[in-house]
């Protein structure tokens, strides 16, 4: 596939862009909804250090990223378009992966999703002050009843608000970050593609994160059984690469503001993987309060596009 029609598929969409942004996002968003799990689950048994998760994972989304960017050939970026993808992967690739891991050496997966909940809120915000969109009033009174709902969802399930923690700065630095990687990266996706914002950002932090987990290797070699290494699998190939597809397609798809929002349903996700896989207990508030997130999350959705 030439870097030309990779363009005319990516300018193109087959969907309308009232649903075909909300159906790649979520996609997205299902991808990225195992990651605070499966970071756990990399981290539970110590055998991995933080920075060795962090940084392996990273280290190895790039590999793939540069063998597809390669086979496609893929137009190289230009210019100040190298510092936005800097951007991106100091946000997506360096901070929250980095932040989270160490986070949760000792905060519960469903304290995690915490994180989740403020996500979509700082990524509209960002995109607000970043992509100069104005979504009408309503949207930001429901998107504000979102992330309120959700942290409260989360906190019932983890008990996670109780009191501030360092494990808690590191997940709130880790959701700015972030925020801000998503939206420099849904608009730059509308020059470069999708996958091709994220692979290149991947590719330019690559010689930090490999720096990183050197150094993490000389401090503390790293093992595990099936499970954890399974996990950094996952977080490697779907939660920093394969996941970004999909969820840049989507904000370039736009608008960023509506799209966003249907990342409130990931710690709706996140709680009910942790439950499965980890055993971490699930409530009759916790479903309710799944319910109110998701119900948020439509009314925002909703109230962006019927200004549209």
């Amino acid at each position: 596939m030439k870097q030309n029609s990779s363009a005319i598929i990516e300018n193109s969409p087959a969907l309308s862009p009232l649903r075909g942004g909300l159906l790649w996002g979520l996609l997205g968003v299902v991808a990225f909804s195992f990651t605070v799990p499966f970071t756990r689950v990399a981290v539970a048994s110590g055998g991995m250090s933080a920075l060795f998760i962090g940084s392996a994972r990273a280290v190895l989304a790039a590999v793939l990223a540069a063998v597809a960017l390669a086979i496609t050939r893929q137009r190289v970026p230009r210019g100040v378009q190298w510092v936005r993808v800097a951007v991106v992967a100091g946000g997506a690739v360096v901070g929250w992966p980095l932040l989270t891991s160490f986070a949760l050496t000792t905060a519960p997966a469903s304290h995690g999703a915490v994180v989740v909940a403020l996500l979509p809120s700082a990524t509209a915000v960002l995109a607000v002050l970043r992509g100069r969109e104005r979504p009408p009033l309503p949207f930001w009174i429901m998107a504000g009843l979102g992330a309120v709902a959700a942290v409260v969802f989360a906190a019932l399930q983890g008990g996670g608000l109780a009191g501030m923690h360092w494990s808690d700065l590191l997940l709130f630095a880790a959701v700015l970050a972030c925020a801000i990687g998503y939206a420099e990266g849904g608009l730059l996706a509308r020059e470069l593609g999708s996958w091709q914002t994220m692979s290149w950002a991947l590719v330019l932090a690559a010689p930090l994160m490999i720096v990183l987990a050197a150094a993490s290797m000389t401090e503390q070699a790293p093992s595990g059984g099936i499970p954890e290494w399974a996990a950094l699998a996952y977080l490697a190939v779907v939660s920093a690469f394969l996941g970004f597809f999909a969820w840049y397609r989507g904000l370039a798809i736009g608008p960023m503001t509506q799209v966003s929002q249907v990342q409130l349903v990931q710690p709706v996700l996140s709680i009910c993987w942790a439950a499965l896989l980890l055993g971490e207990r699930l409530t009759w508030p916790t479903v309710l309060g799944g319910l109110a997130v998701i119900g948020c999350a439509g009314f925002a959705v909703r109230a962006r596009s019927g200004q549209r």
